[in-house]
């Protein structure tokens, strides 16, 4: 199996106190994590790639965990996301490698996380941008931790490497007014409600 080779870290927190409304005393913390790393397969087609994904899921706890912190610790989090930007010499299939060490890296970290993960992809050059969609980690349902946070790097990912990336929250949006499913009133049976 392929061993995993990190040129860097990139760690964003953004703190938001309003959307144009009233300025909120606790700000809504929004934050991510992104590893920079070779892509093994780059350049050639690969049949066999699900291996790899055993050797993502350290990187994957230690993204999850450093993320958390950043936000205040795991228990503060309650909304999260995923993503993977493949450079050019890659394929999107690579991407998809991150879904389980990404997504069961945060559900373990933060215990009783219910909700399946929302993750995107894509392919792109150096500098290209991607917004991770973010959902309430007990139900997918909830409306106001509908979300999404812009990652990228300036210099990545390069043709022969992957952006993984990660993102959490600490709430709902600021000035969330747009009804359905409020978050205590999940009944946590599905991860959908």
């Amino acid at each position: 199996m392929p061993k995993i080779r990190l040129r860097k870290v990139v760690l964003s927190r953004e703190e938001i106190f309003h959307e144009g409304g009233p300025v909120t005393d606790q700000p809504l913390l929004r934050g991510s994590v992104l590893a920079i790393i070779e892509n093994p397969f780059a350049g050639r087609y690969e049949p066999d790639i699900q291996p790899f994904m055993e050797d993502l899921k350290p990187l994957g706890l230690d993204m999850a965990r450093r993320l958390a912190a950043l936000l205040g610790g795991a228990d503060r989090i309650e909304g999260y996301g995923k993503g993977a930007i493949i450079g050019a010499a890659g394929e999107l299939e690579h991407g998809a490698l991150w879904h389980a060490p990404g997504g069961y890296a945060m559900r373990d970290l933060l215990g009783e996380a219910n909700a399946i993960v929302p993750s995107t992809k894509k392919v792109g050059g150096v500098g290209t941008r991607l917004d991770v969609p973010v959902t309430h980690i007990n139900a997918s349902y909830v409306r106001s931790h509908f979300d999404s946070m812009e990652v990228g790097c300036n210099d990545a990912p390069r043709a022969d490497e992957m952006a993984l990336a990660l993102v959490m929250t600490t709430g709902p949006r600021i000035h969330n007014r747009s009804g359905g499913l409020e978050a205590d009133q999940i009944e946590g049976k599905d991860g959908l409600r």
